[in-house]
């Protein structure tokens, strides 16, 4: 197929290109700028990069008939995060492509209420990233059961591994979090530490795209929830994360008010929307339906990330990883 990739170069992109390119498709990408992928590939050789500006090109509507005059078999969009953008996308593509796969959220759920989360018994999205992503995922399916453009919405958890920052054991990216537990000092967690994250690494997320793209009947009009097999509690993150640097955790449960005064406000607040959510959520119909099989469990995908800080002097630790 000849496949056009939305965004081509970001965290999922930079594995699932390669994916394709080796399995024989023709790949061309949609990127803003020219940022190399975060994983340098020789398959990268053989892709056609096109520079746009999306969000530009969406408000003079031009920017779905640049996508269709590349002539796709399939367009993956990974950078979609509004209902009017997902809809002017799949007006111009109807009819003009055989499969559109657009990248969601499991931030489309809201709190849990009852676990693991599937598609069909999650609470309501909560705050406007959710609430889009929800949106979006219900456009793409109505447009498939009334005969439309055959479409799949792919639901990453926090996306992990080399080359960015990942969520960490409460719920937030502030790296003085890591500096604590490679010390083996006191770390404040909020609550009693139960609060559930659900990481998956880029390239299973990557194995999902590309399982939708070369399996188009069964992914057509679906949704689907893309994870790691497991997920984890603030407590046993943090005692797996103290554990790559030969440390034990050291833990305080705090109030939430004690936590946010002792917490720069956007970490804090990053903390409560992740744990409030308290997500665990199934990839059984992904499963089923696609053969997704992801190879990295949440704590192998966040360890590659700090690994990879570590190592490219990006992040400040007191002692070195263990092997």
């Amino acid at each position: 197929m000849r496949i056009v990739v939305i965004g081509g170069s970001g965290h999922v992109g930079t594995y699932l290109v390669p994916r394709l390119v080796r399995s024989g498709h023709e790949v061309v990408t949609i990127s803003r700028g020219q940022r190399p992928p975060y994983q340098d590939d020789e398959a990268w050789r053989d892709v056609q990069q096109v520079q746009a500006d999306r969000n530009a090109e969406d408000a003079d509507g031009t920017f779905p008939a640049r996508v269709a005059a590349l002539a796709p078999d399939a367009v993956v969009d990974m950078v979609c995060f509004t209902a009017d953008s997902a809809r002017l996308l799949v007006e111009g593509l109807r009819g003009r492509t055989g499969h559109l796969v657009s990248c969601g959220s499991i931030w489309r759920y809201g709190p849990s209420e009852k676990l693991p989360v599937d598609e069909d018994n999650a609470t309501p999205p909560v705050g406007e990233y959710g609430t889009q992503k929800a949106a979006i995922a219900r456009l793409l399916q109505e447009e498939t059961a009334s005969g439309g453009l055959v479409t799949t919405s792919l639901h990453p958890g926090h996306i992990s591994g080399p080359g960015w920052h990942a969520i960490g054991p409460v719920g937030n990216l502030d790296p003085g979090v890591w500096r604590t537990l490679s010390a083996g000092e006191e770390l404040a967690i909020p609550g009693l530490g139960t609060g559930l994250m659900h990481h998956v690494h880029a390239d299973d997320v990557a194995q999902a795209f590309h399982l939708a793209l070369e399996n188009r009947n069964a992914a057509a009009g679906g949704s689907f929830n893309v994870v790691a097999p497991s997920a984890l509690t603030v407590r046993g993150f943090a005692a797996i994360a103290a554990g790559w640097f030969g440390q034990e955790a050291r833990l305080r449960s705090v109030s939430w008010d004690d936590f946010r005064a002792g917490t720069a406000d956007q970490y804090a607040q990053t903390s409560w929307d992740h744990l409030w959510r308290s997500q665990y959520v199934s990839i059984e119909r992904t499963r089923a339906a696609l053969g997704y099989h992801p190879a990295h469990e949440p704590e192998d995908a966040v360890r590659q990330a700090v690994a990879w800080l570590i190592d490219h002097g990006q992040l400040d630790v007191a002692r070195p990883m263990v092997a």
